[in-house]
């Protein structure tokens, strides 16, 4: 697939991400044992990546800067390894963020909730590092992170976020339900939360996982970004494991890992950059590109820069829009009792349908052509914006 010019555009801000507002680190990596004592001493073997002067193993923290860095701990998908997940450490870390990536749970029956414990009690054992003099990371550890992951790793990451009260924001790709469910930890999660989907997932379909996760979250700021044309694979490099489970069902992807990886990185850098670093311009660009960028749909209920939010009602915002992409119905589903407005509008921004309604609808969509559509929905207390595919 070639790059359309919103591809050359998205390539373009990332240049300037990483050569004009971020620092340009080099990547250091070290190995740590970690030893959970309350869990029969469990040996948690971690790889972290950190921002260095100078590329390689064991090499000094930066020291051209003295500020603390954000520290972002990664599930791994189920049966792959750290290793596939370089396209994240790659553009996370040169930008100031420390990755641990806990390599536990990696056999073919793994505990979900125990991967949940390890990506939480890493995150824990940085912030000691990062007070104790005898170590790299001595002052060099931000208060401030997150729990992220891939698949059974994006599962086991709310897992981690339902544990710990200290993690501050929730980040994953195509999430995996697990057991215990990460649907219903969901519920109990009220954290800044971004969720990524591919539309074309054929081994975590959004319908069953990373929708209803969206749904079951209680954050006053959460986002779901639907890639069209992504896969669960492409969201990490190239892996045999995840290749082998991909290929054998349908439907497969019509955009390329490059291509679905930029979109990623579009929105996560952005995102961190604002709930980790409180950097308002990179929360304005997120919330501005999301509503222009055709090759995603979305749902949201929040504006990430809450101090120039002209629309403070969308901090509460309950809407959920199923399914996505839609083929002959959609349902809009609020809070019971409440009175809802919605408007659809088609890929040329004209109205095509205002209907009200209390609670929940479904509107027919069969008779819409194939595309992209947009659309509101609002009353007295919230205001919504979306888009969803017709199929």
């Amino acid at each position: 697939m070639r790059f359309n010019g919103l591809h050359y555009a998205i390539l373009g801000f990332l240049f300037l991400l990483n050569f004009g507002y971020a620092q340009p680190f080099q990547i250091g990596h070290t190995t740590i044992n970690f030893v959970d004592a309350s869990r029969s001493n469990r040996v948690i073997a971690t790889e972290v990546y950190y921002p260095s002067d100078v590329a390689g193993d064991n090499v000094a923290i930066t020291n051209s800067t003295s500020v603390a860095f954000p520290v972002l701990s990664f599930g791994h998908g189920f049966v792959m390894t750290w290793d596939a997940y370089q396209n994240y450490w790659n553009f996370l870390v040169p930008n100031g963020y420390i990755m641990v990536f806990p390599k536990t749970e990696g056999s073919f029956s793994p505990s979900h909730l125990d991967f949940g414990k390890d990506l939480s009690f890493v995150l824990e054992q940085m912030t000691v590092l990062g007070n104790n003099s005898a170590s790299i990371f001595y002052n060099r550890v931000n208060a401030m992170n997150s729990v992220m992951g891939h698949s059974m790793g994006g599962g086991a990451s709310f897992l981690a976020a339902q544990l710990n009260p200290n993690i501050k924001t929730v980040v994953n790709f195509a999430p995996a339900e697990t057991t215990p469910s990460a649907i219903q930890a969901a519920a109990s999660i009220a954290i800044p939360s971004l969720i990524f989907a591919g539309v074309n997932d054929c081994v975590t379909p959004p319908n069953a996982n990373q929708i209803p996760m969206y749904s079951g979250l209680t954050s006053t700021c959460k986002t779901l970004i639907n890639i069209i044309g992504g896969s669960h694979c492409q969201m990490a490099n190239s892996n045999f494991f995840c290749n082998v489970g991909e290929g054998s069902c349908s439907p497969q992807p019509t955009i390329t890992r490059a291509v679905q990886q930029t979109i990623i990185n579009t929105y996560l850098l952005p995102w961190l950059n604002y709930q980790l670093k409180g950097d308002c311009v990179q929360g304005i660009f997120f919330d501005t590109q999301i509503v222009a960028d055709n090759s995603i749909t979305f749902q949201k209920n929040c504006l990430q820069c809450s101090s120039l939010n002209i629309e403070n009602s969308i901090l509460s915002n309950p809407i959920v829009l199923t399914p996505n992409p839609a083929k002959d119905f959609i349902t809009i589903s609020g809070k019971l009792g409440e009175t809802y407005q919605i408007s659809v509008f088609d890929m040329v921004a004209k109205l095509i349908l205002t209907k009200e309604f209390e609670y929940e609808i479904s509107i027919n969509t069969s008779e819409f052509s194939r595309g992209i559509y947009s659309y509101t929905i609002k009353n007295k207390n919230i205001y919504s914006k979306g888009k969803f595919i017709k199929e």
